[in-house]
């Protein structure tokens, strides 16, 4: 039975981690008590104990607790922002061509951040079909339910008696520095971080991402359908062609969901690249799940919604 201990599990992303896991049959849950949660020598035996480690921590909480791991067959999925570029850790989304590999034989695997994830499911295919060049700067908007933000977040857009300003999407990322924007850069394989512009709506969960691609790529819109079609064959990323609601285009759709639907609206002339999921399913809590399940050599959907 596979021993796993979650490091974190008070935040959003550990309680649904925890939430998902605690029926399984096939694993071990290792917990703290409340009074040893933050304590380092009661942390460090349980990281040392495990098979595989989940970390839901802020980025210096997460390098620490890789620093307290001595035992090296101890294998860590990391929710947080601290090791998605570094060298020696996997990249954890699956669904990219030869990443599933990495990840089953890695002992380190980055669990992708929520729009990162929408935006490289969009343009890493492209990049790899040399569709679209990588100088280019690409412009991204993005909007997602008040749940990513974590509990402070959550409880405020929950209060009783909530600022106004609360009803309407809100912008935020407004000095182009989000801390998404390396990984979308690196994995997606451009020279040049996007323009990032993300919202945050008052509705609980969802996601979606759209790209709106420039002038310099030639290729009409069939194409690119064409591309997405025969890079997600496998996976829990799904391209669908007209996912539309009548002209409309939910950013609820894929809430409660742990799997990704990317399509291709416009025209030949202006096309739009979106993706749609749950930022809470594959973007941080489903996402790291699967990756668990690839380091065990389980049935990659167990435990998830897809």
């Amino acid at each position: 039975m596979t021993k796993i201990f979650i490091d974190g599990s008070a935040g959003t992303t550990g309680l649904r981690i925890y939430d998902r896991l605690v029926e399984r049959k096939d694993i071990e849950l290792i917990s703290l008590s409340e009074e040893n949660r933050k304590d380092i020598s009661a942390r460090k035996e349980a990281l040392n104990a495990a098979d595989i480690v989940f970390l839901c921590l802020p980025d210096d909480a997460a390098k620490e607790s890789v620093s307290l791991i001595e035992n090296s067959n101890v294998k860590v999925i990391d929710t947080s922002t601290a090791h998605r570029t570094m060298d020696g850790w996997a990249y954890g989304f699956p669904e990219l061509k030869g990443q599933k590999e990495k990840i089953k034989n890695s002992n380190r695997i980055a669990n992708p951040g929520c729009y990162a994830s929408g935006f490289i499911s969009l343009v890493k295919p492209l990049v790899d079909a040399n569709a679209i060049d990588i100088s280019e700067t690409l412009s991204c908007f993005a909007i997602s339910g008040y749940s990513g933000g974590g509990k402070k977040m959550i409880t405020a857009y929950e209060a009783e008696n909530r600022d106004p300003l609360f009803d309407g999407p809100r912008m935020y990322g407004l000095t182009q520095s989000h801390k998404h924007l390396p990984e979308m850069k690196i994995i997606s394989g451009l020279c040049k971080e996007p323009i990032f512009v993300p919202y945050v709506a008052s509705y609980y969960s969802g996601m979606q991402v759209t790209i709106a691609l420039p002038d310099s790529c030639k290729l009409v819109k069939n194409d690119i359908e064409s591309i997405y079609a025969d890079y997600y064959k496998e996976g829990f990323v799904r391209f669908v062609k007209g996912d539309d609601e009548n002209g409309f285009m939910s950013c609820t759709k894929m809430a409660g969901r742990d799997d990704m639907h990317v399509t291709v609206e416009g025209n030949d002339n202006r096309i739009l690249l979106i993706s749609r999921f749950d930022n809470l399913g594959k973007g941080a809590s489903g996402a790291a799940i699967q990756n668990m399940n690839i380091l065990m050599g389980s049935d990659e959907g167990c435990g998830l919604i897809v």
